[in-house]
């Protein structure tokens, strides 16, 4: 294992931005080494970059990644954090059940409108 990436060689990895990591860094999500003005990243920060992507990957703000990232850091550690994750899975699946549900009723709306206007076309004479 190596013991430092380059912010060069995290934002080709991961496909990000170096502004991307800066961001992370200012939000205290990790906290690479620094040599002059050179960011060294630890393994332990790319392996954060890797879980932050992730998590907005699933539709998780910055604050909650950090508060899962801190749950780790301290007690009750793993544990904790392997259950508010839970929760906070099971929470954000319920907000995409209701956006669906949501989807859907808008689109149902839709095919209602277009239904009504082909028939008021109809009604006038004109052929669509």
């Amino acid at each position: 294992m190596r013991e430092f990436y380059s912010i060069t060689e995290l934002t080709r990895e991961f496909d990000i931005s170096t502004r991307t990591l800066r961001f992370y860094e200012d939000e205290g999500l990790v906290h690479p080494m620094r040599r002059g003005r050179t960011r060294l990243f630890r393994p332990s920060d790319r392996h954060l970059v890797r879980q932050i992507l992730r998590g907005r990957r699933l539709g998780f703000s910055i604050a909650e990644i950090r508060e899962i990232i801190q749950m780790y850091k301290t007690p009750p550690g793993e544990v904790g954090q392997l259950k508010l994750m839970i929760q906070r899975i099971e929470e954000k699946r319920e907000e995409l059940r209701q956006k669906r549900r949501d989807l859907e009723e808008t689109i149902d709306e839709l095919d209602q409108a277009e239904e009504s206007c082909v028939e008021r076309l109809a009604e006038l004479g004109v052929n669509t």
